[in-house]
């Protein structure tokens, strides 16, 4: 008897391990930068925010709060938003949100042909990505650009939006400016 109830545990915890390693496999946010090799990025100093032609956008408030956490990154960086024609860089950004299916796993750990019963539920998530490019308004060149996924969820609250925003802009400026 205790082996069969220490198998009903073990079948219930690994249940459990799988639903919350599928839950975190869904969340966790990927990015990736790319940069025009040659660019000495250290002549650059000011930026200006510009739309870019037929990107899509969110809505003002949304809007406003990538904005206001890409310029936190970069004035931590050392830079300095300017609305001056003359700014050394020029910055747009854009977004795409697409559904993609989410599992969620979990097992009853009931003893019913040699395992338990386990059972998945499917469930629909947004998924957003955030594209942010730099531009030198000089020679008309992109010398940089980076990808943050998984970071938009238009389901979530107002706070958890700016967190996931926050973290996802901290990974990806963290090796800004390229060296």
């Amino acid at each position: 008897m205790r082996n069969e109830t220490w198998n009903v545990v073990r079948k219930l915890g690994m249940g459990l391990a799988l639903a919350l390693l599928i839950g975190v496999m869904t969340q966790a946010q990927d990015v990736t930068t790319n940069s025009m090799p040659g660019v000495n990025f250290s002549k650059y100093h000011t930026y200006k925010w510009v739309p870019i032609e037929g990107a899509k956008y969110p809505n003002q408030i949304l809007d406003a709060q990538i904005k206001a956490s890409i310029d936190s990154q970069l004035a931590a960086k050392g830079f300095t938003k300017t609305d001056a024609d003359n700014a050394d860089l020029v910055i747009g950004y854009q977004v795409s949100i697409q559904q993609e299916n989410q599992w969620n796993a979990y097992s009853t750990g009931g003893m019913r042909w040699g395992g338990g019963m386990a059972s998945a539920q499917q469930s629909t998530i947004n998924i957003g990505t955030i594209v942010v490019d730099m531009y030198d308004p000089s020679n008309k060149t992109l010398v940089w650009t980076g990808r943050a996924t998984k970071t938009l969820d238009t389901n979530a609250n107002q706070e958890k939006k700016q967190k996931n925003l926050d973290k996802a802009m901290a990974k990806l400026f963290k090796k800004f400016p390229p060296q």
